[in-house]
């Protein structure tokens, strides 16, 4: 990977790559922004029949039923006018992330652009992380990742909220956290880009796991239990995949994992506990405008686990039920037969 270029000094200008919920919530955020060196924030979309709606309407009521967007928000089927800010947020879902970036690359960044990967998601063909995927098209960039507990309806109406930012490079994740002050997104930071993508991608598969639960009707004591040995488990793979431990007990990793789990507005968790009650996931999938990114993670994390030799059991099952159309009954009773021992063991 080449050096990333300087990053230019002055108020940054900033876009949004992607107009579904999470990007248009984040939209909202820097057009909200208390400080006046923000004019405009293009939403790029790739759909021109809803960027015209946006555009039209002011509001995006596939994605975000409800929430007016403010006459600075500039949704746009251009690209170009995305690449021109010096911080780009790509909020595009994995599976599309690759040829977004390719794109990117071929109609050309500003040098010292700031790439933000807001995507929580593991490339299943070789493990890759988001940053990893923007950086093998783009490996001049610098980039940093956006992760946390985030709902982005709630964001978008203004909730207080908070997440935590990582880059490699100093600079770029003091320029990034400054874009969110003086709202009610509160930004932390951290060198661990790779725990915070891992927290951020893993806790989409446990969420499904807790929404299975609740689909089965098992209570709250079950959920408990789920979310408690799923943190385990994320952080047992984590490490192993180049994650320090610390972080997975931070925004990224439990507090990430709390929210999906425990909300009925989590896009896993409604898969999951669709998938308790007896249905199909292919009817699950027609069903939904917005792509619950749990289930791709799945695949990629089970193999990765295999890769390393990690035990995990409860990703081991939630593949079983997507993969393998395993009953959810059955996955529930595999997981509380395993052999007892200490909590601390695997």
């Amino acid at each position: 990977m080449n050096a990333p270029l300087p990053i230019p000094d002055g108020s940054p200008t900033v876009s949004v790559i992607g107009a579904g919920g999470w990007g248009t919530a984040l939209a909202l955020v820097m057009a909200r922004r208390a400080k006046p060196d923000q004019t405009a924030v293009p939403l790029w979309g790739h759909d021109p029949a809803l960027v015209a709606a946006m555009q039209q309407g002011r509001t995006n009521e596939k994605y975000l039923k409800g929430v007016a967007l403010p006459e600075n928000i500039q949704p746009t089927t251009a690209l170009a006018e995305c690449a021109k800010a010096n911080v780009i947020l790509l909020v595009v879902p994995s599976r599309h992330l690759a040829d977004v970036s390719k794109e990117l690359a071929t109609v050309g960044i500003a040098p010292g652009t700031i790439l933000v990967s807001c995507t929580k998601g593991i490339e299943q063909a070789h493990g890759l992380l988001m940053s990893e995927v923007i950086a093998v098209h783009l490996p001049s960039a610098t980039i940093a990742v956006l992760s946390g507990p985030n709902l982005a309806g709630e964001i978008a109406r203004g909730i207080p909220a908070a997440c935590v930012i990582g880059s490699a490079i100093g600079e770029a994740v003091a320029r990034v956290q400054s874009l969110f002050e003086g709202t009610k997104f509160r930004p932390y930071t951290s060198c661990d880009i790779r725990g915070i993508q891992l927290g951020g991608a893993l806790k989409n598969i446990f969420a499904i796991a807790a929404g299975v639960s609740d689909g089965l009707g098992l209570g709250e004591n079950a959920r408990a239990g789920i979310v408690t040995r799923s943190l385990a488990e994320m952080t047992r793979l984590g490490v192993a995949m180049g994650g320090d431990r610390e972080t997975f007990r931070g925004l990224s990793g439990i507090g990430d994992l709390m929210v999906t789990c425990f909300s009925s507005s989590s896009r896993n968790h409604q898969v999951g506990f669709r998938i308790g009650q007896g249905e199909s996931l292919e009817s699950i999938r027609n069903s939904m405008t917005m792509v619950a990114e749990g289930v791709p993670t799945t695949a990629s994390a089970f193999d990765c686990a295999r890769r390393l030799g990690i035990v995990t059991p409860i990703i081991d099952q939630i593949y079983a039920l997507l993969q393998e159309e395993k009953s959810p009954a059955q996955a529930m009773k595999d997981l509380l037969s395993r052999q007892l021992r200490a909590e601390e063991e695997v």
